[in-house]
């Protein structure tokens, strides 16, 4: 799923930009390529599990993970989150608590793929439950669970927070 939907963002014109890494973010570099948008990969030196796929038209490595945070950070429009484990958990909770307490200005969708695995994880009845977030705390994020779904979001979202024109089909 992740090859299809950043097909159609590179497709439709959107720079496709990962973690660099094997899996999910080789999917969506691999996207990217099948697209017509530039592939960037954010690689983080660690000594077992990371090494730049071969999908990339930029790459850039990293020796700190606060460093390719804070990339992310600058340069994404939004944040696509497949199910993945603490790496995954940790960039997507950064933003989150981002976009929370507004330190960033910039506007930036993020997209849970996978609602199952999501609402598991993340247990949000738990945490309005016990006061850790607010009701409108739910609104920082979307959620899908098809390629076809996810696309709609993110390019209505994009398309509202940055101006962003429709082409129009040539006859």
């Amino acid at each position: 799923d992740a090859v299809a939907v950043a097909k159609m963002l590179a497709d439709d014109g959107f720079a496709i930009i990962t973690g660099g890494g094997p899996g999910v973010m080789e999917g969506a570099n691999r996207g990217a390529k099948k697209g017509k948008a530039r592939s960037v990969g954010l690689n983080i030196e660690i000594p077992a599990e990371q090494h730049p796929n071969k999908y990339q038209d930029v790459s850039l490595s990293f020796h700190y993970f606060f460093i390719r945070k804070l990339m992310f950070i600058k340069y994404a429009m939004a944040y696509i989150v497949f199910p993945g484990g603490f790496g995954t958990m940790d960039e997507l909770m950064e933003m989150l608590t981002l976009l929370q307490t507004r330190k960033i200005k910039k506007k930036v969708t993020v997209l849970l793929y996978g609602t199952e695995y999501w609402r598991e994880i993340l247990n949000l009845p738990a945490l309005l439950r016990n006061g850790m977030i607010s009701p409108e705390d739910t609104a920082l994020f979307h959620e899908a669970d098809t390629v076809p779904e996810a696309f709609e979001i993110l390019r209505e979202e994009l398309m509202k927070n940055y101006h962003v024109e429709e082409e129009e089909e040539e006859e």
